[in-house]
Order: C-alpha cells, then sequence, then structure tokens
C-alpha cells in the first residue's frame, strides 16, 4: 500500500510517504513550521520525499489529507493540494479527522496501549479551542463525544480520559482539568498514516472533486470593534485583580 499523507491544519506542516505495507513498509516524512510557508512549501516536500521513495503519483493507493477541524487557510491548502494530486493520479482521497490524528499521535507517544480514552483538543484561536473525546479498543477507534468549538474554561472530559493537543502552552491553565494526563500533540500526518488502513477499509476514501475540509467555525475572524471589546475586558479584569 502506497500512501501520501500530509496536514497543515496547525502551524506546523506534516507529510509523510509510505511505500509497502506492514512490516515490509518504508516511511518517509517531513515536519517542519507551516502556516504562512506551507502553500510554497508543500509541493516541493511532497516531491522530494516521492524522490527519495522513487515513486510516482501514478503508483500512490490514495492521498490523505487532514480534513479539520482546523486553520480556515491551512484545511482549504491541503484540501486543494490533495485534490489536484490525485485528480492527475487518477487516484482517491482520503479525508482525515484532524483530532482523530491527534489521538492517534498521542497513543502512539503513549506506547500505544491496547486501550485508550483520549479528548482531543486544537487551539481554534479567537480564545477558543476545537474539541472531541475517542475511545481506542479491539485495534480501531471510535468516537463518543463529538465535534466542539468552546472556550478552555467549557472544556468537559472524562476523568480517565488522556488530555492531548496543542492547546496547554496557551490555554492550560484556563482548563478544568483534575488528575488528567496532558500529552501535547499534533495531526501528524505518521498518524494518519498509522489510521489509514481501518479508514480506507470502511469506504472512506472519495473522488478528489467530492472531498471537503472540515469546517466547525462559519466565522474566522473577529472584526475591529470585537477586538476591541476583548481588549478593555481583558484590561477590565487585570484592574479588578489588582483592585
Amino acid at each position: 500500500m502506497n500512501l501520501l499523507a500530509l496536514d497543515t491544519s496547525t502551524e506546523w506542516m506534516s507529510i509523510a510517504l509510505q511505500r509497502g505495507a506492514g512490516a515490509a513498509a518504508t516511511v518517509w516524512q517531513h515536519h517542519a513550521a507551516g502556516g504562512a510557508l506551507a502553500s510554497s512549501h508543500l509541493i516541493p516536500e511532497i516531491q522530494r520525499l516521492m524522490a527519495l521513495a522513487d515513486l510516482r503519483f501514478e503508483a500512490l493507493d490514495a492521498v490523505l489529507f487532514g480534513a479539520g477541524p482546523g486553520s480556515f487557510t491551512g484545511l482549504r491548502t491541503a484540501c486543494s493540494v490533495a485534490q489536484g494530486l490525485a485528480f492527475g493520479a487518477g487516484i482517491t482521497v482520503l479525508p482525515v479527522d484532524t483530532l482523530l490524528a491527534v489521538a492517534e499521535d498521542a497513543r502512539s507517544q503513549l506506547g500505544a496501549p491496547d486501550a485508550l480514552a483520549v479528548t482531543a483538543m486544537l487551539d481554534a484561536r479567537m480564545d477558543q479551542v476545537y474539541a472531541a473525546s475517542y475511545f481506542f479498543d479491539i485495534n480501531q477507534w471510535s468516537i463518543y463525544k463529538g465535534y466542539s468549538l468552546i472556550s478552555p474554561e467549557a472544556l468537559e472530559a472524562d476523568v480517565n480520559d488522556v488530555l492531548a493537543g496543542n492547546v496547554f502552552a496557551a490555554y492550560g491553565a484556563r482548563l478544568p482539568v483534575g488528575q488528567q494526563r496532558q500529552v501535547p500533540a499534533l495531526p501528524t500526518a505518521t498518524a494518519m498514516l498509522r489510521l489509514a488502513p481501518a479508514l480506507l477499509a470502511t469506504g472512506l476514501a472519495v473522488r478528489p472533486e467530492l472531498a471537503l475540509p472540515t469546517y466547525i467555525r462559519d466565522k474566522v475572524a473577529q472584526t475591529t470593534a470585537e477586538r476591541e471589546a476583548a481588549k478593555l475586558a481583558l484590561a477590565g479584569a487585570g484592574g479588578a485583580k489588582l483592585a
């Protein structure tokens, strides 16, 4: 199974290429700063990995991309590149839930236990986080609490859940957590490769023109008035504490 996976849903750009399957598989990967750089660096890095693996795009079985939730621009970048490559090669596209990829990245860091509950989170900016909860058992993931877009204080996670994501530096002090273990994690392309067999087996791959990002938030920026109001609120909170 030859697979190309890419994600630009966060401030990082993650690419991984798998040639072969199972124990015989070889994986090449690239992980670097993304954001504004992703649109110009993504395709050259993909071409570099394809050359290292001595693979043509037509030899791929599918192109995977981080479908969201995540950065609005990043999701569109990954989706459009995946669509273009797959369309040209005559292959399918596999959209991958980025929060599920965060959960899988955390599971790998924890030694790949056979059973694990994870509440995955990604920084949604605008003082909010994307969150969803998953359970791994009998070699497969299932979701038990769907997507939400919430303030950090509104997080609800089971006491037995592992908390995973890229939110701890920005919002750690505001998360209402108890004894849950916290694992910094990202929707890496290598995590997507590990998820691919099960996702492909359930028929989630689509024709390139049908691949779409997953948008949880309709509004992607605050107005000037809203930003000013937020600053005033923070200033008022600071003044109250000092008083």
